[in-house]
């Protein structure tokens, strides 16, 4: 068994190392683990925004007809795929519960919360930790070319300028001439100047060499097994040896569920599901966005850093099913090609999946495990794990160590699945 750690920290993707940077900043002995690589799941390959603006979540009024519509389009943005799975229909049920606007509000202020902080704290963590990740506080257009669409999405307006997201509506003749990589046709676009992106395959890189710079130790290809409390601390099995601990944070995104009974969490299992999401990434062309952009009727995120050029989203619902569907890279395409004089880059980098861990209610899950006092859950960040990683790797140091955090606690607490 290995020198004991303060904290063991199970899961090295972008939360998991948010969290670690946060304790050993605090004076905490932490050790990352992870049973692939440094940011190997959906860390890699998102579109690395930084959006306050994300704060509604996708448990929205109507979202129930949309989706039983799009279960007959298998490459629609919104996908389940049908199949018989009481654990996935149970979790629906739960969704479903929530379209509504009450809360839908209720969702929409706690994630604010979380997303505000943590974009004012990731902007300095890039500053005082020196995080070469592309970093640029860029804002983010939403693009429309249905006008029922572009008068539908500024329905969300008032209650984005209530959580303090600054937004402006742009008419789509002005919209054309401000941004040249727009084909003509366009409705409107709302933009979002408080939000930022990165290149998040290096900003967990960094996140992981600012940890290791700071004595913490990142060990890849680590999985754990199983977990052993006792009065004093945990007892960490891996396939690499024990190791002991005085606390565990769980962060191991939409993977948690299957590590539920491996840590005593049952509930996991019916509070989360893998959300697929898909991307491709270019050598970029010539004419780009001058800032990152979701082509709304088409759910498709276009970021461009000047390492490359990214298309990604869709969310399908399919399990862990571990097959890159041409279908649906083919429709972030299809997607960009009625937006975008130049849609694609000349040469093709990376054609990508990642899992995103989606909690019912959209909420993250952050806070003491029930029941387990030196185990702690850090998991359920949705589409939102690069933008709310900054402040709940604070948040969870800040509960750890029982002091005072920025932003009330209380919405992400466990217990509210138990």
């Amino acid at each position: 068994m290995e020198q004991p750690e303060d904290v063991v920290i199970i899961g090295a993707g972008v939360v998991g190392l948010a969290c670690a940077l946060a304790l050993v900043e605090a004076g905490r002995s932490v050790r990352v683990i992870d049973a692939g690589r440094v940011g190997g799941g959906s860390s890699h390959g998102n579109c690395g925004t930084v959006t306050p603006s994300h704060a509604p979540p996708l448990a929205a009024p109507g979202m129930v007809a949309t989706a039983l519509r799009m279960m007959l389009m298998p490459d629609a943005p919104l996908y389940i795929q049908p199949r018989v799975d009481p654990v996935l229909w149970r979790w629906l049920l739960g969704f479903a519960s929530r379209c509504n606007v009450r809360d839908w509000e209720h969702s929409a202020r706690v994630k604010s919360a979380l997303l505000n902080d943590s974009r004012a704290r990731l902007g300095q963590w890039v500053h005082d930790y020196r995080l070469d990740c592309e970093f640029v506080e860029s804002g983010e257009d939403y693009v429309y070319r249905d006008p029922r669409a572009f008068a539908h999405g500024q329905r969300e307006t008032e209650l984005l300028h209530q959580l303090g997201v600054g937004v402006e509506v742009i008419d789509g003749q002005a919209y054309e001439a401000q941004e040249p990589a727009i084909r003509p046709g366009a409705a409107g676009a709302i933009r979002f100047a408080g939000d930022a992106a990165l290149r998040p395959d290096r900003y967990v890189a960094e996140l992981a060499r600012a940890v290791r710079e700071r004595g913490g130790a990142v060990v890849e290809h680590c999985s754990m097994q199983s977990l052993a409390f006792d009065r004093d601390g945990v007892t960490i099995h891996t396939v690499q040896g024990h190791l002991r601990a005085r606390d565990v944070v769980l962060a191991s995104g939409a993977w948690s569920p299957r590590l539920a009974d491996a840590v005593g969490q049952p509930w996991l299992r019916r509070a989360m599901q893998p959300g697929k999401g898909y991307s491709i990434t270019y050598s970029s062309p010539s004419l780009v966005p001058r800032r990152p952009l979701v082509l709304r009727e088409r759910s498709v995120c276009v970021t461009a850093w000047g390492s490359g050029f990214r298309l990604g989203s869709t969310m399908e619902f399919s399990g862990f099913d571990d097959t890159l569907n041409p279908r649906r890279l083919s429709a972030l395409e299809r997607g960009a090609r009625e937006y975008l004089h130049q849609p694609v880059g000349p040469q093709v980098h990376e054609r990508w999946f990642g899992w995103r861990p989606m909690s019912c209610d959209d909420i993250p899950i952050i806070g003491r495990a029930p029941g387990r006092e030196h185990l702690w859950l850090a998991t359920g960040h949705g589409m939102m794990g690069v933008g709310m990683s900054a402040g709940t790797g604070q948040l969870l140091a800040d509960l750890l160590a029982g002091r005072a955090p920025a932003i009330d606690p209380a919405p992400y607490r466990p217990e509210r699945f138990v």
